[in-house]
C-alpha cells in the first residue's frame, strides 16, 4: 500500500492555528514575547503567499492570573472569569504588537459555545471573520471565558479551533501543543509509545488510545485535540497536531517536523454544501430566471431576484430556493427572517435600510452558505 501523502502547509489556502497557553504563558516570566514573535513571522509568511489565517489563542486566563497573583491550579469559575477579563486585554495587545512589523492587523474575537449552535449567531461569527480576512486582518479567536460558564463553555481551545475552522471553511488546522503529534500511548509514560505521522480514519481502536493532559496550564489533552480532529475532518479540514515551541513553529511544520496530520474525506466547500443539502426547509423563496442563471454562475441571492416566499423562518434557517416554474434549485442559509424576506423581496439591496428601518445584510443567500 502507497505511504499517504500528508498535506504541504505552504499550499494552505485558509488556516487556522491554535495556540495552547503553555506555549505562549511561562508560569514564572510571563508572556513569552520572542516565541510569539516568531510565530508572528510565520504568520506574515502565510500572508504573504496569499492564505488567509487565523490564530486560535488561549492564554488569557494564564496570563490574568499572574497579574492578579491567583494560585496555580484549578480556579473557582468567577475567578477564572476574572483572570480571562485581565488577560484577554494583554493578550490582544501582545498579537497586535507581534503583527504590526510585517504591516498585519489584529482582530480580537470571543465566542463561546452558544455562538455556534445558535444558527443565526453562528452566521453572524461566520459573516464577520469573513469580512474581516476580506479585509486582510488576522482574527485572534478565544472562548469569552469572561461570561462562559461550565454549561456553555467548549472547556478547551482544540475542539474551539476546530469549530471555528469548519465555520470558515478552513483547508488546514494546526494544533501547536506541548506533544509532537497523536501517538499509541502516552509517550510521557510508555516509552514503547510510537507517533503516527499520517492519520486517515479515525478507527475506534485509534480513540482508545487517546490519554489526558499532560501540561499543568492547558486543559486540552489528546482526547480533547482528538475530538477537534473529527470535527475538522468531518468538515473537509486537514488537521495537524505539533510540539510548537520551537521559534517558527509553522516554518518548522513545513520543513518536516516530527507531527501527525489527520486526513480530510474531502474539501471544506463540498464538506458544507453536503451538509446544507441534508437539511430541512423552514421555508421556500421562489426566484426569477434572472437569479436562475446568478445562482448558476456561483453567484449569491440577492432580494431582487426572490419573486415571492412561503413558509415560517428565523434567520440563518434553511430555505429551499425554487425557480420560476417551482422545480428545486437547492436550498440555503437564509439571512433574513420570512417577514423581512417577504419585505424586501424583488427589491435592491440599496433600498433594504429604507424598507426594514435598519442597515441589512447586502445578499439574501451568500454561495458559500447554499447548495445548489
Amino acid at each position: 500500500m502507497a505511504a499517504l501523502t500528508p498535506p504541504d502547509i505552504a499550499r494552505a489556502r485558509r488556516l487556522v492555528v491554535k495556540i495552547g497557553s503553555a506555549l505562549l504563558v511561562d508560569r514564572t516570566t510571563g508572556l513569552r514575547g520572542d516565541w510569539l514573535r516568531g510565530l508572528a513571522e510565520d504568520v506574515a509568511a502565510a500572508r504573504a503567499r496569499g492564505a488567509d489565517v487565523i490564530l486560535v489563542s488561549s492564554g488569557s486566563i494564564a496570563l490574568g492570573r499572574r497579574v492578579l497573583g491567583l494560585p496555580d491550579g484549578a480556579l473557582p469559575l468567577e475567578q477564572s472569569q476574572a483572570a480571562a477579563a485581565v488577560g484577554q486585554i494583554r493578550l490582544a495587545r501582545a498579537y497586535e504588537e507581534a503583527l504590526v512589523p510585517h504591516g498585519l492587523k489584529a482582530a480580537q474575537v470571543l465566542v463561546t459555545l452558544e455562538d455556534t449552535e445558535d444558527r443565526r449567531r453562528y452566521l453572524n461569527s461566520r459573516a464577520t471573520l469573513a469580512t474581516l480576512l476580506s479585509l486582510g486582518v488576522v482574527p485572534i479567536v478565544n472562548e469569552n471565558d469572561t461570561v462562559a460558564t461550565d454549561e456553555i463553555r467548549f472547556g478547551d481551545n482544540d475542539r474551539l479551533a476546530a469549530n471555528i475552522a469548519v465555520t470558515v471553511g478552513a483547508d488546514q488546522l494546526v494544533l501547536l501543543s506541548d506533544v509532537d503529534g497523536f501517538y499509541s500511548a502516552n509517550p510521557k509514560t510508555d516509552p514503547t509509545a510510537r507517533r503516527f505521522d499520517v492519520i486517515d480514519h479515525i478507527t475506534p481502536k485509534i480513540e482508545a488510545m487517546a490519554g489526558d493532559p499532560v501540561s499543568g496550564l492547558s486543559k486540552g489533552g489528546m482526547k480533547t485535540k482528538l475530538m477537534a480532529a473529527k470535527t475538522a475532518v468531518a468538515g473537509g479540514c486537514a488537521m495537524a497536531i505539533m510540539e510548537g515551541s520551537t521559534y517558527r513553529p509553522l516554518a518548522a511544520l513545513a520543513q518536516g517536523a516530527p507531527r501527525t496530520w489527520f486526513l480530510p474525506a474531502g474539501d471544506p466547500q463540498a464538506a458544507r454544501k453536503r451538509w446544507i443539502a441534508a437539511m430541512k426547509p423552514r421555508g421556500t423563496v421562489t426566484v426569477d430566471p434572472g437569479a436562475v442563471a446568478a445562482l448558476h454562475a456561483g453567484k449569491s441571492l440577492l432580494p431582487a431576484g426572490v419573486r415571492s416566499v412561503s413558509g415560517r423562518f428565523g434567520r440563518g434557517e434553511p430555505v429551499t430556493i425554487a425557480g420560476p416554474a417551482g422545480e428545486d434549485l437547492g436550498k440555503g442559509l437564509i439571512r433574513y427572517t420570512s417577514d423581512e424576506t417577504r419585505a424586501i423581496a424583488g427589491h435592491r439591496s440599496a433600498e433594504i435600510e429604507g424598507i426594514l428601518g435598519y442597515p441589512g445584510r447586502t445578499v439574501l443567500i451568500h454561495r458559500d452558505d447554499m447548495a445548489v
